[in-house]
């Protein structure tokens, strides 16, 4: 509704065999199965985008289709809405005009699961901005570094999982950052919540994070032997454990390439690579670290290989960095003691070390990506988020990403419900309260303070004594048992109980029920690193690990936040950015698990549809009315439809809507009108609209033969009109552009037809220019300087106007030693023409030529500075016989010459006045005494480039000056 529903009409035709173009014109709106079978109409004609008003849900295709090209991506640029069809390209130029317009920032939702295509969506985005956002020639960097931070996020941030090769295993928020003409001039990357456990644990069937294995595959020999590393995977514990380190579907020598590409092009220097994929090889050392035990049941390194790898790639101290691997600091009071670590401790201190320093070195690239894209203005937000997902046993992990899912959904459902509620308001149409699923409750048995699962989990975290991850699910029975979304195998029923283990613990979420294993709970989310071991690290000689882990943490005392009350503050701040922001929604489906090209899996489609929440989005945009639109576009569509409107309808379009509906017979509770849109109810009501235009159509096109003639002739001669004003306007644009290419091609030689266009607008800009960059006063001689086509230079002692040397001479502003009384003329000439004559202004750009006296002027009067002489032809009274004279105009007098003999003189202080035409002819008349006439002589000259003498008319004479 807020962008104005266009042309939706387009597709209504073909509706039985694609479906509709939009869910909300879905007769049965409510129904599950019409809205899958809408889907499933549209996907087998590759049809992939459909609306629900302005939210776009996409279904990955699994095949290349052509609808990614440059032309396509022209043709959505600047449309409305709704006139083209469905398209990713859409939203993103909706988002883009709504940003220029309105200055405002928005932001670009993206979810859905694993392999539904959100990555690629975003990819897309951006590729659309870079090929039609103005061009700069920052543009092209930020382009590049905005595309190309994509596979290093993605080498350090995505792993193969059993649903999808290419899993985000991080919640990615990216800023474009536009400047106020539009251009895509930086960006900023948010991410939250980095899968670490990953690190160190994959399940059966999935991968570590693409790094590991682009390293060993495409890093040359000598990188490899100088991180000490062999080129196989299988030698590596935390790279086997899901038994698939090497996946056919996955080139990681090919994308290893492409990542070396991008750390180039994105402000790495080659220390940085070095340290970075020090940091990489180190945890793969850490990993296969093994411990035993020593004859007091303390932990000890059984082969010190790999150690001293670490010690070198991280630049640490060999010895204290074996002793804070297999022993632990404890403060007590103002003393310091080392506990030696049993097995387990060991194992989970070398861990709890893998996961912090790839946990804070992917924090360290994002920032360090940051910092070669900022540069803040308005923005559009893309946020890729992970996508709600229900596996066989959901960790503490996934417990995060989908308290993060319902919390967008509750921002989706509140901001479409409050976008209807503006429109209805501003359309003066009651609100009808909708029935909805309100997640508000989810969210706070979730989040909220003292009560919610967040807090009893921290709250067992940090508790004295031994608390384990069956005491935390014995908590949430005690502290939530009672609430309706929560059920545990104690509290579940006889039928319910079977499916829930004694350590899990079941949600009921807006997408459905999820069971969660408790197991790691409490581990995780303390995700605690001993002191001596973030000592050694805080100590480290590789930069980024010393960027990573400050020495300032070591003077604070308290106990760092859990990882659920960072991703819980993290997800609030996230919230608040994006209620700051006009909203748009994409939200794409995986069609089948198989990655098939055309296999829709109505199963698990309809599974992604319910958590999506797009069944419950489509009933609040539905609420009350499927359709809306603009008097004014519906009156124009549907007005052959009654006779009243037919072919012009007169009066007011609100007017003229509600005769034709009227005339259509609309029941009154199928609409309602408002301010300046009518609101349709019922889909079907404007289904039966449509085809009753169809059918209009058709009787219109059935014209007699005849009129049919007439209308065919007076069309063919009314396009050959316009075919020849078209083709004189294309000639005339030709021999324009010629004139100028050939103006610049002699721009060096004097004045001249070939050129004077040309020089004409070099002085006109040169003048414009000239105006904002005057001197402060008329003593100061820094003019700007002009354009050589713009100089004449005359040799000392040549006849300038009075100066001894260099002379230069910028269109008709003088520059030279008497500047003052030229000044003082030109203030006198702007008092006496100024808005007297009509083309005034368009004078001041043809400025006198040839303006400077030669040798026969010194007959004249004594040289006074601003003289001036131009060409013009006398006729006689009798005959009008044509002679070639000067006319020469000094500080007193004028005077017509003859070569060196003077003709006539006009004293200045003779004349009666001077009047000019106020019209654009160019005509001054010279006000003389009558009995000065025989001294003037008759005039009646013509000059297309100067001037005009007219007579006879006895008591003044006229002058048309084209450059007065």
């Amino acid at each position: 509704g807020q962008n104005g529903d266009a042309n939706m009409e387009g597709a209504l035709i073909a509706r039985d065999k694609v479906g509709v173009q939009d869910f909300v014109l879905l007769d049965s709106h409510t129904s599950e199965a019409a809205f899958l079978n809408n889907l499933r109409k549209r996907y087998q004609e590759n049809l992939i985008y459909t609306y629900i008003g302005s939210l776009l849900v996409s279904v990955n295709p699994y095949q290349e289709l052509d609808i990614y090209t440059v032309s396509q991506m022209k043709l959505y640029r600047g449309v409305n809405f709704f006139e083209l069809p469905p398209h990713l390209y859409a939203i993103a130029d909706n988002a883009y005009r709504v940003m220029c317009n309105e200055y405002n920032n928005h932001f670009i939702l993206i979810s859905g699961e694993s392999g539904a295509g959100k990555t690629e969506a975003s990819k897309k985005i951006l590729q659309y901005y870079a090929v039609t956002c103005p061009t700069t020639e920052q543009l092209q960097t930020v382009r590049d570094r905005l595309l190309l931070s994509n596979p290093v996020l993605e080498a350090f941030g995505n792993a193969k999982t059993l649903r999808n090769d290419n899993s985000s295993r991080f919640g990615k928020y990216m800023d474009i950052q536009f400047d106020f003409k539009g251009a895509p001039v930086g960006g900023h990357i948010l991410s939250y919540l980095i899968e670490k456990s990953r690190v160190v644990h994959q399940n059966h069937g999935e991968r570590n994070f693409h790094i590991f294995y682009q390293l060993l595959e495409g890093g040359d020999k000598d990188l490899l032997c100088w991180l000490g590393l062999e080129r196989n995977p299988q030698k590596y514990t935390y790279l086997i454990q899901g038994r698939c380190a090497k996946v056919f579907s996955i080139n990681d020598k090919n994308d290893w390439k492409i990542v070396r590409k991008a750390f180039s092009i994105i402000d790495f220097t080659e220390k940085d690579i070095e340290h970075l994929f020090g940091i990489v090889a180190s945890v793969l050392h850490l990993g296969n670290i093994q411990f035993e035990e020593d004859s007091n049941g303390h932990a000890i390194i059984r082969d010190g290989s790999q150690i001293k790898w670490i010690s070198k790639l991280l630049g640490a101290h060999l010895s204290i960095l074996q002793e804070a691997l297999t022993h632990r600091k404890i403060e007590a009071r103002s003393e310091e003691v080392l506990s030696p670590l049993n097995v387990d401790l060991a194992f989970y201190a070398r861990d709890a070390v893998a996961k912090a320093i790839y946990g804070r070195t992917f924090t360290w690239l994002v920032n360090k990506i940051n910092g070669s894209l900022a540069n803040k203005k308005t923005v559009i937000g893309l946020l890729d988020i992970y996508g709600f997902e229900v596996l066989d046993t959901n960790s503490f992990e996934q417990f995060c990403i989908n308290y993060c899912n319902e919390k967008l959904q509750q921002l989706l459902i509140e901001m479409t419900l409050k976008a209807e509620q503006e429109e209805y308001e501003l359309e003066g149409i009651e609100w009808e309260p909708i029935p909805y699923f309100n997640n508000k409750i989810i969210c706070d048995l979730v989040e909220q303070k003292h009560k919610g699962i967040i807090s009893i989990l921290d709250e067992e975290c940090l508790r004295p004594g031994e608390a384990t991850d069956l005491s935390f699910l014995e908590k949430l029975e005690e502290k939530v048992g009672d609430h309706a979304h929560f059920v545990t195998r104690k509290l579940a029923d006889q039928k319910t109980r079977k499916s829930i283990d004694w350590v899990d613990f079941r949600l009921l979420h807006y997408a459905g029920e999820v069971t969660y294993c408790a197991v790691g709970f409490l581990e995780k989310n303390n995700d605690l690193l001993y002191r001596n071991l973030k000592e050694v690290l805080c100590n480290s000689k590789n930069s980024i690990i010393r960027d990573c882990f400050l020495l300032s943490e070591l003077d604070n005392r308290r106990r760092p936040e859990t990882v659920a009350t960072q991703f819980k503050n993290s997800l609030t701040s996230l919230i608040e950015i994006l209620m700051s922001k006009e909203p748009s929604y994409i939200r794409c489906i995986k069609p089948n698990e198989n990655k098939e090209p055309g296999k829709f899996d109505d199963f698990l489609i309809r599974h992604q549809v319910k958590y999506l929440g797009l069944m419950e989005h489509l009933r609040v945009r539905r609420a009350g009315f499927a359709y809306r639109r603009k008097y004014e576009l519906f009156l124009q569509r549907y007005k052959s439809l009654c006779p009243a409107t037919w072919p012009h309808w007169h009066g007011p379009a609100a007017e003229g809507v509600e005769r034709l509906i009227k005339h259509i017979g609309y029941k009154p509770e199928e609409y309602k009108l408002g301010r300046t849109k009518i609101f349709i109810r019922f889909p079907k009501t404007l289904f039966a609209t449509e085809d009753a235009f169809e059918y209009r159509k058709h009787l219109l096109s059935k014209v007699p033969a005849p009129l049919k003639r007439k209308a065919g002739t007076g069309s063919a001669c009314w396009r050959g009109a316009l075919a020849r004003r078209a083709a004189k306007k294309r000639t005339w644009a030709v021999q324009t552009i010629r004139k100028f290419i050939n103006g610049f091609i002699n721009r060096k030689k004097p004045l001249c037809p070939e050129n004077r266009d040309f020089v004409r607008l070099s002085q006109y800009h040169y003048l414009m220019k000239l105006r904002d960059h005057l001197p402060k006063n008329v003593l100061d001689k820094s003019w700007l300087q002009p354009p050589s086509i713009l100089e004449e230079v005359r040799g000392s002692g040549g006849s300038g106007r009075g100066g001894s040397g260099p002379c230069l001479v910028a269109t008709s502003v003088h520059i030279g030693l008497f500047l003052v009384p030229q000044l003082q003329q030109k203030v006198v000439t702007s008092a006496v023409f100024s808005g007297k004559k009509e083309g005034y202004l368009e004078s001041l750009s043809q400025p006198f030529l040839e303006t400077r006296l030669s040798e026969f002027s010194k007959a004249l009067e004594p040289r006074a500075p601003g003289s001036y002489v131009t060409p013009v032809i006398k006729y006689d009274r009798n005959g009008f016989k044509a002679r070639e004279r000067l006319l020469v105009l000094t500080q007193s007098s004028a005077y017509v010459v003859e070569m060196a003999k003077i003709k006539q003189k006009i004293e200045y202080s003779t004349l009666k006045g001077i009047s000019t035409s106020n019209l654009s002819d160019g005509i001054v008349v010279i006000h003389v005494p009558e009995d000065n006439k025989q001294k003037v002589g008759n005039w009646d000259g013509g000059s297309s480039e100067v001037m005009w003498l007219m007579l006879p008319i006895p008591s003044y004479k006229l002058l048309e000056c084209h450059n007065s």
